[in-house]
């Protein structure tokens, strides 16, 4: 099965957004852009294959979900190192997609090409991928915000460079725009799948709240203290992680969850 290979083509992929990494902290732009991108392929590639032998999008499980967040973070971060040309955003990027990535390699999950008749809606693959793309932008908003929590402690090495305040701000609303898609194609999902565009199940609780909170960051982020606008992101992305997989562990979403596919 094209699954047990997925080792070889994840770390192909890590070894070569490491590398990226490292040459962009050494200042070697091109090269790092070239070395994260061939990464990206790499990952890119076993998803397609994989897509093509399961016969459907692999978006069933949170196996393949993480898959697509291993994918588009260190897509964020090559977009955020573009640019505004932070040397370090590489390599929390690749960090994070690392984890994710590994976590695959160390919890694999069974992979069947069936889907139940819920999932087989059109608005299915581009509900859960523009949802991975708004979770990786708004992952990579996190880490920009810690740095700034850390710049703002104490005088760090990158402190040479821009501050990732700066760039802070338009890329949680880029996130958030993409969050909203999201949104919009799973409420047509839904009225397609169960006659209703929203029933207040607690996936979908908790995705209007994580969308609410990161509105209000939007608002009045820029205005506010500085340093609570950057914990409130913090928290923003704790709620981001209740509404992915958070809620599988609430007493409410076992067994009565429409988003509920085992």
């Amino acid at each position: 099965m094209l699954w047990n290979s997925y080792i070889y083509f994840a770390v192909s992929a890590m070894l070569l957004w490491a590398v990226g990494a490292v040459l962009s902290l050494l200042g070697k732009r091109r090269a790092a852009i070239i070395f994260t991108s061939m990464g990206l392929a790499v990952f890119f590639t076993y998803i397609m294959m994989m897509w093509v032998m399961l016969e459907r999008p692999p978006l069933r499980t949170m196996g393949e979900t993480r898959l697509w967040y291993s994918l588009f973070l260190p897509l964020a971060g090559l977009i955020v190192f573009l640019r505004y040309g932070y040397r370090w955003i590489l390599s929390y990027s690749a960090l994070l997609a690392t984890v994710f990535a590994c976590i695959n390699i160390f919890k694999p999950e069974i992979h069947e090409k069936t889907l139940m008749p819920a999932l087989q809606s059109p608005w299915f693959a581009p509900h859960v991928i523009v949802y991975m793309l708004a979770y990786a932008l708004l992952g990579v908003a996190t880490l920009m915000a810690l740095v700034a929590l850390m710049q703002r402690r104490r005088q760090s090495r990158w402190a040479r460079q821009a501050s990732p305040f700066d760039g802070l701000n338009s890329l949680v609303t880029v996130g958030w725009v993409f969050l909203t898609m999201g949104m919009l194609f799973g409420a047509l999902w839904a009225k397609e799948a169960w006659g209703h565009y929203w029933t207040w199940d607690p996936k979908e609780t908790w995705a209007a709240v994580t969308w609410m909170g990161y509105l209000v960051y939007i608002h009045l982020g820029p205005t506010a203290n500085r340093r609570l606008s950057l914990l409130w992101l913090l928290l923003c992305f704790v709620m981001l992680q209740m509404c992915w997989w958070g809620i599988n562990f609430l007493p409410s979403a076992q067994g009565a969850s429409v988003h509920t596919y085992g």
